[in-house]
């Protein structure tokens, strides 16, 4: 083949190489998002010296309480949205059920690739928003919050780690993986601060020992 042709096989060849990359920049997989950023450790540190010390009173709760999972748009209800936020290459079907992917739980460092071993973890607990002040809400504030996607509140975890965590707050649990800590509790502050939501002794005295870290 003369050189001419040759370069201009290799022109084309390489142009036709570009206009594939750059199909692939629309229509491949996005980055995985996460739990939106908490505020900064001193943010959360000033919310937590503006919180309500109060003992904590659960009656009368019911979970049934705090509708969720609310459809978000489509046919995607709120279990789906963040199992696709907190997912990598996450397959969805026509009913918006996650077929295929693969979560990494930030609680303790496992990645699964089946969603039913993935549960969204209300990460104040509802149990918990009631004893803190959520029992005088109105149904419709309480479905905002056990739905919310814009506040730290939210998270995709392995399910047997989320079922251990229960309704517990940070004085008695907290996450394995210690580096995701500082998080942890400064998206905890700021969920309890935004909801003007009360705080016991105890959690307060962990949230104080944990935030002078961050």
């Amino acid at each position: 083949m003369p050189k001419f042709y040759a370069r201009r096989h290799l022109s084309i060849l390489a142009a036709f190489t570009g206009l594939i990359a750059s199909v692939g920049l629309f229509n491949g997989p996005t980055a995985s998002a996460a739990l939106p950023t908490p505020v900064s450790g001193a943010t959360a540190r000033s919310y937590l010296a503006q919180l309500t010390v109060a003992t904590e009173d659960r009656t009368g709760y019911n979970r049934d309480l705090f509708p969720h999972w609310i459809t978000q748009s489509g046919a995607c209800n709120t279990r789906e949205v963040v199992l696709k936020r907190d997912g990598t290459n996450v397959v969805q079907d026509s009913s918006c059920a996650a077929t295929s992917g693969r979560w990494a739980s930030p609680y303790d460092g496992a990645t699964w690739t089946a969603a039913s071993d993935v549960d969204i973890d209300h990460l104040v607990p509802l149990a918990e928003a009631w004893d803190s002040g959520a029992d005088s809400w109105t149904t419709s504030r309480r479905q905002s919050f056990a739905n919310d996607l814009t506040r730290p509140q939210l998270i995709a975890v392995t399910d047997n780690v989320n079922q251990s965590k229960g309704d517990q707050d940070p004085a008695t649990w907290m996450p394995s993986v210690s580096s995701y800590r500082c998080t942890y509790v400064r998206a905890w502050v700021q969920v309890k601060y935004y909801y003007g939501l009360s705080v016991d002794s105890a959690e307060k005295s962990a949230l104080t020992n944990y935030l002078s870290g961050c």
